[in-house]
């Protein structure tokens, strides 16, 4: 009897946080997974901690081309050809508009955007090849209704939305599905560094009375990388305990 080899999936931004939660869940539904990050000993760590044999981590800054492709040279070599990708690499830091620079919203939008588009144009050709892809964003509630003090975050996360909706119109036809999950206020290194008055004040504004966890997120990316998705594409799903009801 042939043995299945289990399917890759590659996730951003994942040593920590939402990134590192994901990549736990996709290993557990079966999948080896590649763990990309800045900090590669944390990446090299978390993917230990998943598993020494069907999970490794790399450093990668999806902000340099050179890196991503890099990567994907590397995973191809040691795990194997990913037929799921998501983007999860994420940047902000709370203030308002008028005291940002060049320098921030510039890096807002090469980290939250512009990142995006360079591991999925990369990965592109692997997702094809596959027959069954999925690329998988980490948008974000300020992409689709704003969020004060995060206006170039909500800038380039609305522009995920918008990407991945395009994508996956485009990809359809190859068999792959485009999907954006986003998360409300979460339980993150990023968010728990903010103000506890902010945070306390999130907390209450959320109809369910607390903020999302990790897991919530990878619950919902679990979804739309399984098989028993791949009619569902170019959809933006909110995880957000009702936050944000509209649209």
């Amino acid at each position: 009897m042939e043995e299945t080899v289990a399917k890759v999936a590659v996730v951003t931004g994942a040593a920590s946080g939402i990134g590192r939660t994901v990549a736990a869940r996709l290993h557990a539904d079966g999948f080896r997974v590649a763990l990309l990050d800045l900090d590669e000993a944390k990446a090299v760590e978390a993917a230990r901690e998943i598993s020494a044999e069907s999970a490794a981590g790399y450093r990668c800054d999806i902000t340099d081309l050179a890196s991503v492709v890099a990567a994907r040279g590397r995973i191809a070599a040691e795990l194997g050809a990913p037929s799921v990708v998501v983007n999860c690499a994420g940047w902000s830091v709370i203030q308002p508009f008028a005291k940002n620079d060049e320098a921030f919203w510039n890096r807002a939008i090469s980290i939250n955007l512009t990142g995006t588009v360079a591991v999925t144009h990369v990965f592109l050709e692997d997702l094809i090849a596959a027959g069954e892809g999925r690329v998988i964003n980490i948008a974000s509630d300020a992409g689709r209704v704003g969020s004060t003090g995060e206006t170039a975050y909500s800038a380039a996360k609305g522009g995920v939305i918008a990407f991945t909706k395009s994508l996956a119109r485009e990809m359809a036809r190859h068999k792959i599905t485009a999907n954006c999950v986003c998360p409300g206020p979460t339980e993150t290194p990023m968010l728990m560094v903010q103000d506890p008055q902010r945070i306390e004040a999130l907390t209450k504004a959320v109809p369910m009375r607390r903020l999302a966890k990790p897991d919530d997120i990878a619950n919902a990316v679990s979804f739309f990388a399984a098989s028993g998705s791949g009619y569902v594409t170019g959809q933006v799903l909110s995880v957000s305990g009702g936050l944000t009801m509209a649209g």
